[in-house]
C-alpha cells in the first residue's frame, strides 16, 4: 500500500485546521448573539444527572454568558412533570420562550430569540 503524496495530506491536514477554527468561531458568534438576546427567564434547560449533552450545553452557555434556568428531571418533580408534558423525547430539552428545542440547538435557539 502506497501512502498519498505528501502534498495531499498537507492539503488535508489544513482543511482539518481551518474547518476546526471556522466551527470555534461561529460558536463564539452565536455565543455573543445568544448572549445579546436572552433575557433571564428566556431559557429553561431541562436535564439529566447522566447526560453528557446537558454538560456540554451548560458549560457552553456559562461560558458564553448566556442567562438560562436548569432542572433535572431526577431531583425535581416539576422538572419531571414539565418533561414528560413536553413528550419527554430526551435531554436536554431546552424551553425557549415557550417553544420546544430538543438537543442544544443554538441556531434554533437564536431563531427564537430574534
Amino acid at each position: 500500500m502506497t501512502l498519498p503524496p505528501r502534498s495531499l495530506l498537507v492539503v488535508i491536514a489544513v482543511t482539518a485546521l481551518a474547518s476546526w477554527a471556522w466551527r470555534g468561531h461561529v460558536a463564539a458568534e452565536d455565543g455573543e448573539l445568544l448572549a445579546q438576546r436572552a433575557k433571564p427567564g428566556d431559557i429553561r434547560m431541562i436535564s439529566s444527572e447522566t447526560c453528557g449533552w446537558c454538560t456540554a450545553a451548560r458549560r457552553w452557555m456559562q461560558g458564553a454568558g448566556v442567562p438560562f434556568n436548569e432542572c433535572f428531571i431526577e431531583r425535581d418533580a416539576q422538572c419531571l412533570a414539565d418533561y414528560q408534558a413536553l413528550g419527554g423525547m430526551g435531554t436536554p430539552t431546552l424551553v425557549v420562550r415557550g417553544q420546544t428545542v430538543l438537543g442544544f440547538d443554538r441556531a434554533r435557539m437564536l431563531d427564537i430569540l430574534k
